[in-house]
């Protein structure tokens, strides 16, 4: 893959500023018993209005500020469909880490979204990145859904839990933790190494700690200059029956291959 150069690299370098998605709301609702309980655990994450049922109340820890509502009247608060379980909380909107946080590779494993924009993709994939240790989810600002709602429904509780970062520019954000020492991964079917040998690297004892896994959106998958950034495309063994995976099952498989490689630097060495 392309190297990080002059030439890949914008002069503009606003990959590390902080923002919010283009057009989303400082506030939103999060509904759902497992997104709702984790919210008000969470100390970053201000609650505005919290409403339950009666049934629901009783799971609330001690002392928490909330109104008693029945079924219907929580259901007008929310959009048509939604599955709240007698549970549902107005949150202010969780501040995100800056890109600065994670550059250096002893950090942990980094997980990139590049427009994967699905709000049930984004809150699976955040339930995996719980899973499996990831340190930070990096979005893009514009193209990726405020952390409310069905993200939170379908991440149940994880999105409380892993940090998020938004950029401006996902490739430049590559490049730049390449340049600090980052391996990064991207997945795409047309991958030259399986993602088993290339989690594995050449000399097969893994990349420790810097590893940056990305991920495409839903219908393009990687975009050009983002598959350029990696360092390499890594593609998951399939067999001809079916020609992709969905984003976030996708995402469940590498982050559990990945996994494996996350404590090579404390394996205990074999006794001679």
């Amino acid at each position: 893959m392309t190297k990080p150069t002059d030439r890949n690299t914008r002069k503009r370098t606003d990959y590390t500023r902080r923002s919010k998605p283009s057009g989303a709301s400082q506030s939103g609702w999060i509904w759902g018993r497992h997104a709702v309980l984790a919210a008000i655990e969470n100390p970053r994450r201000e609650i505005l209005d919290l409403r339950v049922t009666l049934n629901a109340a009783r799971e609330l820890p001690e002392g928490t500020p909330h109104t008693l509502a029945k079924p219907d009247e929580i259901d007008r608060q929310l959009p048509d469909g939604a599955v709240h379980q007698g549970f549902a909380a107005e949150a202010r909107a969780l501040d995100p880490e800056p890109i600065n946080a994670v550059l250096d590779p002893t950090h942990g494993t980094v997980l990139v979204l590049d427009q994967v924009t699905d709000p049930h993709n984004v809150g699976a994939i955040m339930r995996s990145a719980a899973a499996f240790g990831i340190r930070a989810m990096v979005m893009q600002d514009r193209k990726s859904p405020p952390l409310f709602g069905t993200v939170c429904k379908s991440a149940v509780g994880a999105a409380e839990r892993v940090p998020h970062i938004r950029v401006t520019n996902i490739a430049d954000t590559l490049l730049e933790m390449r340049k600090k020492g980052r391996f990064v991964v991207g997945l795409a079917g047309e991958g030259e190494q399986s993602l088993a040998d290339a989690l594995a690297g050449p000399d097969g004892q893994g990349h420790g700690a810097g590893l940056v896994i990305v991920m495409g959106s839903e219908d393009k998958g990687l975009r050009p200059r983002v598959a350029e950034a990696c360092d390499v495309l890594a593609r998951i063994p399939m067999s001809e029956t079916i020609e992709s995976l969905n984003v976030s099952n996708a995402a469940a498989i590498t982050l559990y291959e990945a996994a494996k490689w996350r404590p090579v630097r404390n394996r205990p060495t074999e006794e001679t």
